[in-house]
């Protein structure tokens, strides 16, 4: 690792008449270049930041929150809280931060989906795709879901379906229960990061979390259940990395859906890893992102 010269830049772009918040690790003299994508739909850039250190190796990074999450503004319209307004105030951020430049993009959870949608409309300015713990079919991730929460306890899986059939998903049963299913497969530490429990805290100050996805990770009805573009993968031909955790509650399956779908993708999977790969084995988590853009800016691969 050399001493790369480090500025951290953070403030507000206006995208689209509202302003997007950002958070750039810039390095002096470097052209590669990262972009993320949080998950929710609603959550924030702050459990991300492990990424940051990405930044110690030549890479700039960038973080924003998206639409209606973290620090940003609520979008003018409510027919905005949409996929595709979100991969639009993408490529407008693209723009404003690094101009001509291709970047790498990685997306988290529904920021996978978002990251897979950007890449079908718009690969010609991507060096390379990081779907980690992403999705291309709400649908079947739900499907997926709903398979994980057969195998809980039976005491859990009794109760989920109990207080759902009733449509009462504030119940305090009702979230004990979430929240074991979430112990499995969301995030399997004792104890919570300070970055991840900000992001937390944004979703519930926020309502895109709710109008997008619904009321808990398995409960999809908001504006993206019925999101699926598995059968136009076959489209993304620059390089792609997909990664999963082993107990992911956007499962195994479904990054191999992907994976299958996407010629000469990469998977990597994380055995002693949820949903959040990035926190319960952050140094090999950033090991195999590292690589990954090494591999994408070294001269046998740059276009």
């Amino acid at each position: 690792m050399k001493g790369y010269s480090i500025n951290v830049e953070e403030g507000y772009k206006r995208i689209f008449g509202i302003n997007i918040y950002y958070k750039m690790y810039r390095v002096k003299g470097s052209n590669r270049n990262l972009v993320t994508l949080h998950g929710g739909p609603g959550g924030s850039h702050d459990y991300l930041i492990p990424l940051a250190d990405l930044s110690n190796y030549g890479i700039n990074v960038l973080f924003y929150d998206q639409f209606g999450c973290g620090r940003s503004d609520d979008p003018k319209d409510t027919s905005d809280y949409t996929i595709d307004h979100g991969l639009e105030e993408l490529e407008e951020l693209r723009k404003q931060v690094f101009g001509n430049d291709k970047i790498v993009l990685l997306g988290h959870s529904y920021g996978g989906a978002l990251a897979i949608a950007y890449a079908l409309k718009y690969q010609q300015f991507l060096r390379g795709l990081i779907v980690s713990s992403g999705l291309s079919s709400v649908p079947y991730t739900v499907k997926e879901m709903r398979r994980l929460i057969e195998e809980l306890p039976d005491k859990y899986k009794t109760i989920i379906k109990r207080y759902e059939s009733l449509g009462d998903f504030k119940n305090p049963e009702y979230l004990d229960a979430v929240n074991f299913f979430y112990s499995q497969h969301l995030l399997r530490l004792k104890e919570m990061p300070e970055p991840v429990k900000r992001t937390f805290q944004y979703i519930e100050k926020r309502r895109t979390y709710e109008i997008m996805n619904g009321p808990n990770e398995f409960t999809i009805i908001g504006t993206i259940k019925d999101w699926d573009v598995t059968e136009q993968l076959y489209k993304i031909t620059v390089p792609t990395l997909i990664t999963v955790g082993k107990y992911d509650e956007v499962t195994v399956n479904v990054a191999q859906l992907i994976h299958k779908n996407i010629k000469g993708s990469r998977l990597v999977i994380f055995e002693n890893s949820s949903h959040m790969a990035m926190w319960e084995e952050k140094d090999k988590y950033l090991e195999v992102i590292k690589e990954f853009i090494d591999q994408v800016y070294s001269l046998n691969m740059v276009k």
